[in-house]
């Protein structure tokens, strides 16, 4: 078990200082042109997975760490620089904790490296859960996975998936049993160059503009036996359970979910740190009426309570990556708390940055605009603010809340 502690140790430092200078050398410097340019900045991920810090065994080290924090840490560190490149370089991570919440030990040894590739080839994965009808209703989804001879055929559609149609490897939720709801899902690898997988939009977003985000369409994908996550005798006794109206472990697409949620916390932290350390040097530069206008304490006092919620989340966050580790499970779901603190905490320093800059924090000349724009996505992904506090008030009551 990892001790808690506020301190970070020696090797979480490292890493934090390794992240940081590559976030503040390579990505921040790109950020306004990708986000421009609405595309994947390949050569980000590539320069990334050539200094080690994209790929299958720079993430075994991270999620290595007894104390849980050090993913937080490095995603941090990479949203500081920017978002959108930033989830264009871990978005691969969703696909990888789908298959690690739900895949066996070979399953995991097998497809976690195809998912990154090399640095001389880089791949990317991708994480297809939403569709058009069922967004935060998960339990609602129409994609259909279907048993034929001893492979699985999937038809549907999924929307607003990150590295959606690009990505090498799609893992996909989709019903098996209809009647069962959620429980009657199952988590699949569809494996690259599969035929009947395609693109179709690809939306253009408010913010995170430089990650891909498109819908994903299987027609007739057919896919071997292996594929499934688990594996069918696993499958089968939890559907056995489910039809009886036994108790089954949560539905595939919440176990990642579960595990993401304050890594998605972080990485909000990540953006409001970068506005809040902006607009605290602009105020100190910035003079009117013969001062620096943090003299005045309507702005210092706004910039006090920025960096208040900051740590705040951040301490929310830290907690819930520390109990995932080695806690006994999340009792009040701690995770959907750090992850609904740090995205309210982002939209709220944002916004505050714009107005400490005043007519320039609305301008593109300045960053804290598009920084506000990328804050908003984590009122939305990942589960909408709303869902969190459903998740949360279920946990906290026992009741089932609707």
């Amino acid at each position: 078990m990892g001790d808690f502690s506020l301190a970070l140790n020696e090797d979480q430092l490292q890493i934090q200082k390794w992240v940081h200078e590559f976030a503040e050398r390579t990505i921040r410097p790109a950020a306004a042109e990708w986000d421009e340019r609405e595309e994947t900045p390949w050569p980000i991920i590539q320069e990334a997975a050539k200094i080690g810090l994209y790929g299958w065994e720079s993430m075994a080290q991270f999620f290595a760490d007894p104390t849980g924090l050090t993913m937080g840490i490095v995603n941090e560190e990479l949203f500081w620089g920017d978002a959108g490149i930033a989830l264009s370089i871990f978005g691969t991570g969703l696909g990888v904790a789908g298959i690690m919440n739900n895949g066996t030990p070979e399953q995991i040894m097998t497809w976690i490296p195809q998912c990154f590739g090399t640095p001389e080839d880089v791949k990317l994965a991708a994480f297809c859960v939403t569709e058009p009808n069922a967004g935060s209703d998960v339990s609602s989804l129409r994609t259909r996975a279907k048993k034929d001879g001893s492979d699985w055929v999937l038809n549907g559609t999924k929307c607003f998936i990150t590295n959606g149609g690009i990505a090498d490897v799609h893992v996909v939720v989709a019903t098996v049993d209809p009647s069962l709801g959620a429980r009657g899902q199952a988590c699949f690898v569809v494996p690259p160059g599969t035929g009947g997988l395609s693109m179709g939009k690809k939306e253009r977003k408010m913010g995170i503009r430089a990650s891909h985000t498109a819908e994903v369409i299987f027609d007739d994908v057919r896919i071997p036996a292996e594929c499934l996550l688990g594996g069918e005798e696993k499958l089968e006794a939890r559907l056995a359970r489910a039809r009886q109206g036994g108790k089954t472990s949560s539905q595939s697409a919440m176990r990642t979910f579960e595990a993401s949620r304050p890594i998605v916390g972080a990485q909000a932290i990540g953006i409001a740190r970068a506005a809040y350390e902006f607009a605290l040097d602009y105020a100190k530069e910035r003079n009117q009426f013969g001062r620096a206008i943090i003299e005045n304490q309507a702005i210092a006092f706004m910039l006090a309570d920025m960096a208040t919620e900051i740590d705040a989340a951040r301490l929310l966050v830290y907690r819930a990556l520390w109990l995932a580790r080695n806690g006994d499970g999340y009792q009040n779901a701690e995770g959907s708390m750090s992850k609904l603190k740090a995205g309210r905490t982002a939209v709220w320093v944002t916004e505050r940055a714009i107005q400490i800059l005043g007519g320039y924090g609305y301008i593109r000349d300045f960053p804290v605009e598009r920084w506000h724009r990328d804050a908003k996505i984590y009122d939305l992904f990942e589960g909408t603010e709303q869902i969190q506090q459903l998740v949360i008030s279920r946990a906290i009551s026992g009741l089932h809340i609707r």
